[in-house]
């Protein structure tokens, strides 16, 4: 059992001006179950780090103090577990079943123990393959099941858990859940960072709500936080349950196709499977496409096949005339410049694509490198800056945002270039409900302009949202919506 307090907790981030966190003062009995809320950047994840006793003192400016049991973290580390909004982040070996039994390891524990333990925890969490697949095979839902039965198995005090389910499909993520409902202790305390309320609620008896900075907007049992403050909440930024979200439907029918994939499939050099199947694909202009499924079906791949990243294994990915523009060959042939300036992709990872030292020139570098004048590559900084609620991190270090603030700059970097298709993998995670208003507000004007947009996706109000037609990897085909 751990007792979690926080006393006039502070933190900064090194080349910050402001503060992720400050005066935050919080109490947590052994045992409890609070689910944290927050808009993008009030420093859930940093509270969580700070927890963890992660935040080190080369990396920032600290105040105050966290204590596990009257201990202060740094001593109390092998009572916490932990898992990251981005699961690669914590996954150290080649094979699953080492990486599972590597914090075991860590910790000492006998050998004729580690094994038992670790299979268990990958049963707790679904986890399809055997100890040996290699962890470079997963897509990122099955990283993010791995990462949940690493710290499950250590049978951690306090379990630290930030957005668990936000890279899984609905199966998955409904199992997860049952899976911490069942598979955690009753004197486990956990904190739960989670944008997928309704679905989180049952895994919870508290509810505190920061605000920017860290301070506290709310804190108390679910149904009095929700009851007394749920207006203000949503208009801070917070998913509260029955708010309702705009409807955005095309403005016209779809264009012409821009893109035309024909049986195209993928398998990686050694795997025993296709990463895709062999699948028929058109994107059009004017439309959004979002492409559904279950993890592992072959949906970031696609959208690498259609970025024109990595060539089919066999089959034929056509592009229209007027897109190439002069450029020969299927877009995978395409120059980086030329690419970029024609089909921009955001990846399931942003830190994959950041390659600038801060965020104004992360934004600036594709319309640069099409040989735009500079005034107007800084006034396409200087309006996606605003629009995507960045202007204050201009300066800041791309790799040191929040996991949303990450992902709305790296769907910033993509659209920066004016790219006429836009493929975008889990384009909405991690986003508080004002970003994520903001974030499909711009999509859609984009594609009400002409451009076509394809999300790889399993956020249902997105679907609801935007998508003008769907398709489904490894399960019944929809149609029209």
């Amino acid at each position: 059992m751990v007792e979690v307090q926080v006393r006039d907790l502070g933190w900064r981030h090194a080349g910050r001006r402001e503060w992720a966190l400050r005066g935050l003062d919080l109490t947590i009995p052994s045992g409890q179950r609070v689910l944290l809320l927050g808009a993008s950047g009030s420093g859930k994840s940093t509270l969580l780090r700070a927890l963890a006793g992660l935040l080190a003192a080369d990396s920032g400016d600290g105040e105050g103090e966290a204590l596990l049991d009257g201990v202060p973290v740094a001593r109390a580390r092998e009572r916490v577990g932990i898992v990251f909004q981005d699961p690669q982040t914590q996954l150290v070996l080649s094979r699953c079943g080492d990486d599972v039994a590597f914090g075991l390891e860590n910790r000492g524990v006998p050998p004729e123990r580690i094994w038992p333990q670790v299979a268990r925890a990958l049963r707790r969490v679904g986890f399809p393959y055997h100890l040996d697949h290699s962890t470079a095979a997963l897509s990122g839902g099955e990283q993010q099941r791995l990462a949940l039965a690493g710290a499950l198995a250590t049978d951690p005090g306090l379990l630290l858990l930030d957005e668990p389910t936000a890279n899984l499909d609905p199966a998955g993520a409904a199992l997860v859940r049952t899976a911490l409902a069942e598979a955690v202790r009753a004197d486990t305390t956990v904190v739960l960072v989670e944008h997928r309320i309704a679905a989180a609620l049952p895994l919870v008896d508290r509810v505190v709500a920061l605000g920017p900075g860290g301070g506290l907007l709310a804190d108390g049992p679910p149904e009095t936080v929700f009851a007394d403050h749920g207006p203000a909440l949503a208009a801070a930024g917070v998913w509260v349950p029955g708010h309702p979200l705009p409807r955005l439907p095309a403005a016209g029918p779809a264009g012409a196709p821009l893109l035309s994939a024909e049986k195209v499939r993928y398998r990686r050099h050694g795997a025993d499977r296709d990463a895709l199947p062999a699948v028929d694909a058109v994107v059009r202009e004017g439309e959004a496409l979002a492409v559904v499924g279950p993890n592992g079906g072959g949906k970031s791949t696609l959208a690498l096949l259609l970025g024109g990243l990595i060539a089919p294994t066999s089959g034929v990915l056509r592009a229209a005339e007027d897109l190439a523009a002069g450029l020969d060959g299927p877009p995978h042939r395409w120059p980086a410049t030329g690419l970029s300036a024609r089909i921009g992709s955001v990846f399931q990872n942003p830190e994959h694509q950041f390659v600038r030292a801060n965020v104004r020139d992360e934004l600036a570098l594709g319309p640069r490198l099409a040989g735009h004048p500079r005034e107007h590559v800084d006034a396409t900084v200087d309006d996606l800056l605003d629009r995507l609620g960045l202007a204050a991190l201009a300066a800041a270090n791309p790799f040191t945002l929040s996991g949303g603030q990450a992902r709305r700059l790296s769907v910033g970097a993509a659209l920066a270039a004016a790219p006429r298709v836009l493929v975008l993998d889990e384009p909405t995670f991690g986003q508080d409900r004002n970003t994520w208003i903001a974030l499909v507000q711009l999509l859609a004007g984009l594609r009400d302009a002409g451009a076509a947009i394809v999300a790889v996706t399993h956020d249902d109000e997105l679907l609801a949202t935007l998508a003008d037609r769907v398709m489904s990897l490894g399960g019944p085909p929809t149609g029209e919506r």
